[in-house]
């Protein structure tokens, strides 16, 4: 079995770094392999593999979601979050900085795509904390770090992909994402509190008076948090409330964020264009990686190599929490080179066998995998909030980098502690859907 497990990623890394299409990578490589390994009619189950995964129901969530994410970057969306949580966020030790990270948790229930989320929070929050004298370093890593809570708060476009590819239920997923994505907010926003009380030079003097508005503003100001409380009823309380499957819910999720953007008046022929080939663009991609992913986890487990990885690892004799720390390691590595939907198709044929063989909950490992994404978001050269920041400011991806560095540490906390304590995951799936 040795020889398939060289060849599987020989072959994957030399088309790799030959610059192929990570989806196409990943269907070249599964059709090599069945070609050298297999005397198989590949003309004919290739065809079968793509039309069985491509037709999938669970999977039209994902374009869905897309369109809907679409529709609201280009709203004012992200115009009344901050106007609506600046005077509660005054409150708090580090006063404006929160707007990045509650911002970016309630962007998070609406939009199911980390990039997105820096994106629409950052184009507003950035400027106006800069604006102000608030620390640069800390104003650009607390919005690099929150904006990972696109995947892992739901709606998410990678538990869709994971429960396509895994065969586990993406409304579970979906609930199980809800104690650990607010937790995960908690303690971002610990982070800045201890932060600049540690350093309150981060926090320019004149934002004391934020402390001091009065209640009445306050609440007046909660009118602005309307467009975004009213599309996390149509998404996440359809769900949850039995109304609608979560393929449904994103259908209602687009209808609510078209009449979002109606009523902000941002509606127009240039950007009906510009959302459809956004996502036309995007759900091409993710659709060529799935189909490829597919393709190759399917022939994989027709050659056995999963179970020839899964039964090295047994032999290894790592204790669980070893081998959590292990794939820790593993995924912060390729995180270094690849995006987070190729990490999560290209190991989860291997992987998953493994972790549920060493007695973890799928569930509980669909949120693992989240989390390494969120990860591999802000690990440089290749992560895509980086990009987005960058994009923002202009600075450097290396500075990006090292002030974002304490919400990755804070993430590699929260793996392990998850890992200890895996009922904070499981927990609502098991109270709801037992």
């Amino acid at each position: 079995m040795t020889i398939e497990v060289v060849a599987l990623f020989g072959i994957l890394f030399a088309l790799l770094a030959g610059g192929v299409w990570i989806g196409l990578t990943l269907a070249l490589t599964a059709t090599l392999l069945l070609a050298m390994f297999r005397s198989i009619p590949l003309d004919k189950l290739l065809p079968q593999y793509a039309w069985n995964i491509l037709t999938t129901q669970e999977l039209l969530a994902l374009p869905l979601f897309i369109l809907m994410g679409e529709l609201l970057f280009r709203t004012r969306l992200s115009r009344s979050l901050f106007q609506g949580l600046a005077p509660w966020a005054g409150l708090l030790p580090g006063r404006l900085l929160h707007v990045n990270v509650i911002g970016c948790t309630i962007f998070a229930a609406i939009s199911g795509s980390s990039a997105a989320t820096t994106q629409v929070i950052g184009r507003m929050s950035l400027n106006e904390l800069l604006r102000r004298g608030y620390s640069r370093d800390i104003a650009i890593g607390s919005l690099a770090g929150a904006g990972t809570l696109g995947f892992l708060i739901p709606p998410s476009n990678i538990m869709i992909i994971y429960g396509v590819l895994g065969d586990v239920s993406i409304l579970k997923l979906f609930t199980a994402g809800v104690l650990p994505g607010l937790l995960l907010a908690a303690t971002f926003m610990g982070w800045v509190m201890l932060h600049t009380s540690l350093k309150p030079s981060m926090v320019p003097e004149t934002e004391a008076k934020l402390s001091q508005v009065p209640w009445g503003e306050r609440f007046a100001a909660l009118k602005d948090l309307a467009p975004a409380l009213f599309l996390i009823a149509c998404v996440l309380g359809s769900m949850y409330g039995g109304l609608a499957t979560p393929s449904e819910a994103a259908a209602v999720g687009v209808l609510g964020a078209g009449l979002v953007a109606w009523a902000q008046g941002s509606m127009s022929q240039q950007v009906m264009r510009d959302v459809l080939i956004g996502s036309v663009v995007t759900c091409s991609m993710i659709a060529l990686i799935v189909l490829g992913a597919s393709i190759l986890g399917n022939a994989a487990a027709f050659l056995g190599i999963p179970q020839a990885v899964a039964a090295f690892v047994k032999g290894l004799g790592l204790s669980p929490f070893m081998l959590i720390v292990v794939l820790i390691i593993f995924y912060l590595i390729l995180g270094c080179f690849l995006d987070g939907f190729s990490m999560i198709v290209m190991t989860l044929p291997i992987v998953l066998p493994i972790v549920k063989g060493a007695g973890f909950d799928e569930i509980w490992f669909g949120i693992f995998l989240v989390l390494a994404v969120e990860m591999a978001q802000i690990t440089p050269p290749v992560g895509f909030n980086l990009f987005v920041i960058q994009g923002l400011t202009e600075d450097g991806l290396g500075y990006i980098a090292r002030v974002t560095m304490p919400y990755l540490v804070i993430m590699v906390g929260f793996v392990l502690l998850l890992t200890l304590w895996p009922g904070i995951v499981t927990i609502l799936p098991r109270v709801l859907y037992g």
